[in-house]
């Protein structure tokens, strides 16, 4: 049986590749399957934005070595950091 963790990173891994599998190299994130993935798995993330630009934005920012795509590494950036708000905002909010 597979840890908590363990099933999170294979979730991690397998939602990556569900979305980096559509078009051109299926390792890496190309432009339009990041968009995708942000609105499917982070919508209400996004939904808070009110910048048109935001997928534009955090594209930019992952993508390190400027090849126009994001590998699993560019990708692991944005979960670390999100995880890492989310966590703060939840530490903060026991506070309360």
């Amino acid at each position: 049986m597979n840890s908590q963790l363990e099933c999170a990173m294979e979730g991690l891994i397998k939602v990556f590749h569900a979305y980096s599998a559509k078009e051109g190299d299926k390792y890496k994130l190309s432009k339009m399957e990041l968009k995708n993935l942000l609105h499917g798995e982070f919508c209400d993330l996004l939904a808070g934005s009110k910048d048109p630009l935001v997928v534009e934005k955090i594209m930019n920012e992952l993508d390190e070595n400027k090849d126009g795509e994001v590998d699993f590494q560019e990708f692991v950036v944005l979960v670390a950091a999100l995880t890492v708000a989310c966590n703060e905002f939840f530490v903060e909010s026991l506070k309360g």
